[in-house]
């Protein structure tokens, strides 16, 4: 098992009334719960920096900064994405 300092920082960004955003949520806690890390959340809503660098993506899941899925996640890839970066065998 990774230890804390090595978790992936996994962030989802969302909107206010986005029917994609509640389902994203649910699949990126689904696949962060199964896998034993945690994840965050920030909103474009909040952000103007966000709204305008992923306006027309969201939501959109970042791990450790970089852009790994928009709109519906996936969350085989996700999980993949993950179980790499904590140095397990997807």
């Amino acid at each position: 098992m990774a230890t804390p300092a090595s978790f992936p920082d996994v962030v989802l960004i969302t909107k206010a009334n986005c029917h994609l955003c509640t389902e994203a949520r649910a699949a990126v806690g689904r696949v962060t719960a199964a896998l034993g890390i945690g994840w965050t959340e920030q909103s474009v809503d909040d952000d103007a920096g966000l709204r305008d660098r992923f306006a027309e993506e969201i939501p959109v899941v970042l791990v450790d900064g970089v852009q790994r899925d928009f709109w519906k996640i996936d969350e085989a890839r996700l999980t993949r994405t993950l179980q790499r970066a904590l140095g397990q065998q997807p």
